[in-house]
């Protein structure tokens, strides 16, 4: 359940990056709202997952799915872009999150 805990709080922690931007410098009212719930959520989730989970292990991944999530809407959403060495730089933190998660009890 743990590692459920921390996907979820993974994907949260996408909402509220991607949410940041939307935000306009705090200035909108429901992105600012979406963005603030969408931390707690995330860090509340991360929170359970670190009952069972090492707390390397948990921040890594839990920072590695922010990480590709952002990168990811940052291409599709926002045009940023979406270079082969920024694709394969993304391919590598798939590959360390399956490690750790491989490797983790």
């Amino acid at each position: 359940m743990a590692w459920l805990y921390l996907f979820v709080a993974g994907l949260f922690e996408v909402g509220w990056a991607i949410g940041l931007k939307y935000t306009q410098g705090f200035t909108r009212l429901l992105p600012t709202l979406f963005t603030g719930v969408s931390m707690v959520i995330s860090l509340g989730l991360l929170g359970l997952a670190l009952k069972s989970l090492p707390v390397g292990t948990a921040y890594a991944v839990w920072t590695g799915i922010g990480t590709i999530g952002t990168a990811i809407l940052g291409i599709a959403l926002l045009g940023e872009p979406a270079g082969v060495l920024r694709l394969l730089c993304i391919g590598m933190i798939v590959a360390g999150i399956v490690g750790l998660k491989l490797v983790s009890p």
